[in-house]
């Protein structure tokens, strides 16, 4: 099992995590569609040569983000990591991705 966690604005959380629970992400035992979510503050600074969907190349941008955790079985979590990049606006979206022991 691994635990994954991402930054996405507001304007897409709910199509990440969706398309993450349609690629078998955010199953635990007999419930599905599971995913924790808080708001924060995240910043960056796009480059030259960037396509950033938020902001202009060489300045910071600071934006609302929600960070989403969910967790995902081991088979399917190269899907879940495609299906986050294809359904996220950004060309560089930031995740994490923890694998998780059974004690």
């Amino acid at each position: 099992m691994y635990k994954m966690c991402y930054f996405a604005p507001e304007t897409h959380v709910e199509k990440t995590k969706q398309a993450l629970f349609d690629a078998g992400a955010g199953r635990i035992g007999d419930y599905d569609s599971c995913a924790w979510q808080c708001l924060g503050r995240g910043q960056f600074r796009p480059l030259e040569g960037s396509d950033p969907f938020l902001g202009h190349a060489g300045e910071i941008e600071a934006v609302d983000e929600y960070k989403v955790e969910l967790v995902c079985a081991d088979e399917l979590i190269k899907d879940a990591l495609a299906a986050l990049k294809q359904a996220h606006p950004y060309e560089e979206p930031a995740y994490e991705i923890y694998r998780m022991e059974e004690l």
